[in-house]
């Protein structure tokens, strides 16, 4: 059994909700999971406590969250000494036209932070149009107008996250950490993936 950090940046709740899966799949394997918003992450977390670590975030205005991106360049040697993932949650990722453009914001942050992960996953996010204004609303719906062709007029929050993409993700990780550190899954705890 390994331990496993789950770091991430979420801007509307859905790179939380990924984490939390990615968490569950990984711990149905047997390893011990931990998933913290990086900007609620107590000063006695140390990445060394670790074999292993997962970072996510997600894209708002073409951007990931600054803690994150502060976070992983800080801590890039730490990240380098053992295996680690990351995740990007973005709308482009879940428009198959798009897609390019959400690579290349994995791209950026690599090369701005100059950290190399082992995984890479991109998974399409969600719009919460229950909390947003107004003009937020009618932005987005403008932003997303290609995801959404196939809802007349949502008011709803709409998911485009690809959970069995996630999964699959979670297990590779899972499948790599267990490999790297020569332990096996422990098939006890749960089904697995």
């Amino acid at each position: 059994m390994s331990s496993v950090l789950i770091l991430y940046g979420t801007g509307e709740g859905q790179t939380a909700k990924i984490a939390d899966r990615i968490a569950t799949v990984i711990g149905e394997r047997g390893h011990e999971t931990t998933a913290i918003d990086v900007r609620d992450r107590p000063d006695s977390v140390a990445l060394e406590a670790y074999d292993a670590v997962v970072v996510g975030a997600s894209i708002h205005v073409g951007e990931h969250q600054s803690a994150v991106r502060e976070f992983v360049a800080a801590n890039r040697d730490a990240l380098s000494a053992v295996p680690t993932a990351f995740y990007q949650v973005s709308l482009s990722s879940a428009n198959e036209e798009k897609r390019a453009e959400a690579a290349g914001y994995v791209e950026s942050f690599i090369a701005e932070t100059g950290w190399h992960p082992d995984r890479i996953g991109q998974f399409g996010g969600a719009l919460r149009f229950s909390e947003y204004g107004f003009l937020k609303r009618l932005m987005m719906k403008r932003i997303a107008k290609d995801l959404l062709a196939d809802e007349r007029d949502p008011s709803g929050d709409v998911e485009f996250t690809d959970w069995d993409a996630v999964d699959a993700f979670a297990a590779d990780v899972a499948a790599f950490v267990e490999g790297r550190l020569g332990v096996a899954p422990d098939a006890t705890d749960g089904p697995g993936p």
